[in-house]
């Protein structure tokens, strides 16, 4: 791969947490799963990819996400966002929340349409995330760091991006059943070593993926077990509370398009300063490792929780249902160095051919109608 070169810190950096993952796979007996070592190289304290010092989002970084794009991102988020806050409570909680730009846009944008929140929840993993955060929202008060998931909530949850992060395991179908890809070290690297899957992890490729005795041998693709345990403690809190809806935006598929045969190799990615590859065990630490998201898995983990799945689209419908295009409107499309960056952004959302289709938006809750205009667009009778 021809991918840009670490400066000397990064690569003492990645070396050790390499060190830290070499040393716990021979404490396991030569191997360890894939989703540990996801987990390691993504949230090893002070070394992890999350965890460590490096900028990781914006042009500086490896990956740009919607609300680095444009304010329009968490304007849109807001006017949904302030119409459950309507028939529930003004508060809001959001999981890893970045940089604190999606906060600080929802903030501002509740603030231009005279909503009060009284507290701005985060859930941030990464302490030198919280750092950044805590920096980009010194002048809201109302923010709150949270080091876990309260026992109930009422109000509005988002989540950008917080799914695609979250640990896999690797199997691959063997003529006698399905195989784990574990991490092992051969010849001083990092490699996978093929095992026969646990009977934890075979129950949860059966729950996960439905046609999982037809898939052809050799087909490869990741058990979100992880990811299904943090919506079932999502879906947990909103039961617990009166009224509620949670946004989660990411890039992903139903199962019915997840498990096709132009998906044989998985959908595992690694982005590496704005390059995009396959490859995890490149500089452990430096790069972002992520799997596109089995929405299908995601709803069932909810409902099977006590949440209600109140809409599954795509992120231009969601967009467009929650007003964007208006919102750009505020910028008179006369004054063309203004308006123009802001037009372009938002195409990018929007289009299905960059984020606008790829992105879905799945949201969870109880006791709440969404807006008319974001309902129409529901698709989840595609889960």
């Amino acid at each position: 791969m021809s991918l840009p070169v670490p400066s000397s810190d990064a690569l003492a950096a990645s070396h050790a947490l390499s060190h830290l993952i070499a040393a716990e796979i021979a404490r396991n007996d030569g191997a360890i799963s894939f989703a540990r070592y996801m987990e390691l190289a993504l949230y090893a304290p002070d070394l992890g990819y999350y965890s460590g010092g490096s900028a990781k989002l914006g042009k500086d970084g490896d990956f740009t996400t919607a609300p680095e794009l444009t304010p329009l991102f968490g304007a849109a988020v807001a006017q949904a966002a302030a119409a459950i806050i309507a028939q529930s409570a003004p508060q809001i909680l959001e999981f890893g929340a970045g940089t604190g730009k999606l906060a600080f846009d929802i903030l501002t944008e509740m603030a231009v349409a005279g909503v009060a929140i009284e507290r701005y929840f985060i859930v941030e993993l990464s302490g030198e995330l919280r750092a950044r955060q805590q920096e980009k929202l010194r002048d809201f008060p109302n923010v709150q760091w949270l080091d876990e998931f309260p026992d109930a909530f009422d109000g509005v949850v988002v989540g950008n991006e917080v799914l695609d992060a979250m640990p896999v395991h690797l199997v691959t179908r063997h003529p006698q059943g399905w195989h784990e890809l574990q991490v092992t070290v051969r010849d001083g690297r990092f490699d996978y070593l093929e095992t026969p899957a646990g009977a934890e992890l075979q129950a949860q490729i059966a729950l996960q993926i439905q046609q999982h005795d037809s898939l052809p041998v050799g087909y490869v693709t990741e058990v979100h077990g992880v990811a299904c345990g943090f919506m079932a403690t999502l879906a947990r809190m909103l039961r617990n509370g009166r009224a509620n809806a949670a946004f989660l935006f990411d890039y992903g598929f139903p199962a019915h398009e997840y498990y096709l045969g132009q998906r044989a190799t998985g959908t595992l990615m690694c982005h590496y300063r704005h390059h995009s590859h396959p490859d995890p065990f490149y500089y452990p630490g430096l790069q972002d490792i992520t799997a596109h998201v089995d929405f299908t898995a995601m709803a069932l983990a909810a409902q099977e929780a006590g949440a209600e799945v109140l809409a599954y689209l795509n992120q231009a419908g969601f967009l467009i249902g929650a007003g964007a295009g208006d919102l750009l409107l505020r910028t008179d499309p006369a004054d063309a160095l203004r308006y123009l960056p802001q037009a372009k952004a938002l195409q990018k959302l929007l289009s299905p051919a960059e984020m606008g289709e790829l992105f879905k938006v799945l949201v969870i809750g109880k006791n709440v109608v969404l807006p008319d205009a974001i309902a129409a667009q529901d698709r989840s009778h595609r889960l």
